[in-house]
């Protein structure tokens, strides 16, 4: 099966910024597919080389097998994509912009799909309501319903949720799973890390225009962070010396990392051995904000794997 979107050693420098430094990026037709990166990274710059937008100076983008440059026409017809900025016509109505939108494709008498996209953007009541008249979060509901109108297999949404509220977010996502458990492949970019976290299959970390990391979730959250006991300590005798060289402390709680839940017993009588107090204790799980500053760390220190 060819990949949904393939990127080989791509590059891309605006005067003395190398804003792509040889990007190579295979993503699966089917998958939820995570792009991660601090600002700056690179990863506007990527998507718009995919979209066509931006030439890139070396490298090749195939998106369902077809050449982003040598066979445009057919690569943009397959991928939608939601960019991070709110572009809009304010001339017109919700449900014109989506009808232009899908004739830009040559696809006509769409209504049935416009109106279930409305629905599942929960864009219907806002349909004949003019673009300008909109909110930033309703503005952003309709680019994302842009992308889809054309009912593009591979979809790549530029931070989809900054600045719109939880309702918006949840809804969003229902209809972006249902999406992807048709066989859409899905392509995220976002800051919103427990986001990621929760919805990518893969995910790939960009730093400084290279990716610095390419794994499963589940591989990164084992690879780079662990369960760790939260505690506070009040007043008396501080962490044991042999548990604080393992541990890190952060706004007064020490993280006590472990590989299994029989080893609490074991760290909690060697903190009351030592006397001390405890005020407060969690359990932490993993998560990929933990991954994402090692990640970018490593980066740093020229270690990434």
């Amino acid at each position: 099966m060819i990949p949904a979107i393939s990127i080989r050693q791509v590059t891309k420098r605006y005067g003395d910024l190398q804003a792509l430094a040889g990007v190579d990026l295979e993503i699966n037709q089917g998958e939820f597919f995570g792009l991660l990166g601090p600002n700056g990274a690179g990863k506007t710059t990527l998507i718009s080389a995919l979209a066509g937008l931006v030439r890139p100076d070396g490298g090749s983008l195939e998106v369902m097998g077809h050449d982003v440059h040598k066979d445009y026409r057919a690569a943009r017809r397959l991928l939608g994509v939601v960019p991070q900025e709110l572009v809009f016509d304010p001339f017109f109505t919700v449900r014109e912009v989506l009808r232009f939108q899908a004739g830009y494709f040559g696809i006509r008498r769409c209504d049935d799909w416009i109106d279930e996209i409305l629905a599942n953007l929960d864009l219907t009541a806002k349909a004949d309501s003019g673009m300008r008249s909109l909110s930033g979060g309703m503005k952003r509901r309709v680019l994302v319903a842009q992308a889809l109108v054309h009912r593009p297999p591979v979809i790549v949404l530029d931070e989809p949720t900054a600045g719109v509220d939880v309702e918006l977010r949840q809804t969003l996502w229902q209809f972006i799973r249902r999406l992807n458990e048709e066989g859409n492949t899905i392509v995220l970019t976002t800051h919103y890390l427990e986001e990621a976290e929760a919805l990518c299959g893969r995910i790939a970390m960009l730093k400084g225009g290279r990716v610095v990391s390419l794994d499963s979730t589940e591989n990164l959250l084992r690879k780079f962070s662990a369960q760790a006991l939260r505690l506070r300590l009040g007043e008396g005798p501080g962490l044991p010396e042999a548990l604080a060289q393992v541990s890190v402390q952060k706004d007064k709680y020490w993280s006590i990392p472990f590989q299994t839940y029989g080893q609490i017993e074991s760290l909690l009588a060697q903190v009351r051995m030592a006397g001390c107090v405890i005020e407060d204790m969690a359990v932490n799980q993993p998560d990929l904000e933990e991954v994402f500053v090692r990640v970018m760390q490593q980066a740093r220190e020229g270690g990434a794997s």
